[in-house]
């Protein structure tokens, strides 16, 4: 064989061998972003779920302390009617009914907001922010759900809002990428699940 060719064989093993490894090096970057993909798409799931989950026992623990008030409100009132004469027995009676009846206004309405927890599809896909949305964006995260407050997970915010409040009425029917202005703060929606 003469240097020519094994030069030409050495330039098409070595052409080969380069050619296959960048073909490698892509497949492994697709996959990777695959299972990335799928990785994160997983998390935001999981970290719906929990989110969902937190805010149900927020709600649930709201009932259980207020039905909790409102029995020992009604022991103190007819403790109080057991021990009261007159003016003072009816002022007092008349303080206990209206505390009862404001604590059980406040069990109404944590009974409603559990109720409608318990409507979320906790699993459910969102492209438009609805009730049950997770919504991420780069200047707080937000759970499309009921007004509770915010918690904290895994050392990140975020706030159950109800749809009807200012900024859930700015959020519902947004989609990924869209932006809007709250409070003289600028929005943009990076993720919604």
């Amino acid at each position: 064989a003469s240097p020519s060719s094994n030069n030409s064989n050495k330039f098409f093993i070595l052409y080969f061998v380069e050619t296959n490894v960048l073909i490698l090096w892509a497949i492994n970057v697709i996959l990777i972003t695959f299972m990335t993909y799928n990785n994160y798409k997983g998390l935001m799931t999981n970290l719906k779920e929990q989110l969902y989950h937190k805010f149900v026992s927020i709600a649930q623990q709201k009932i259980t302390d207020l039905e909790l008030i409102i029995k020992e409100a009604q022991h103190a009132a007819n403790n109080e009617t057991k021990s009261s004469a007159g003016d003072k027995h009816e002022t007092g009676r008349a303080m206990a009914q209206l505390e009862t009846e404001k604590l059980t206004k406040q069990l109404g309405e944590a009974l409603k907001i559990s109720e409608l927890l318990h409507k979320i599809n906790q699993q459910g896909k969102h492209q438009l922010i609805g009730l049950g949305s997770l919504v991420i964006t780069t200047n707080g995260n937000f759970f499309i759900s009921a007004s509770l407050g915010k918690i904290e997970l895994n050392e990140i915010t975020y706030f159950a809002i109800s749809s009807i409040s200012p900024i859930g009425q700015l959020l519902i029917q947004k989609k990924e990428n869209d932006s809007f202005s709250f409070n003289t703060k600028s929005y943009v929606i990076n993720k919604v699940d």
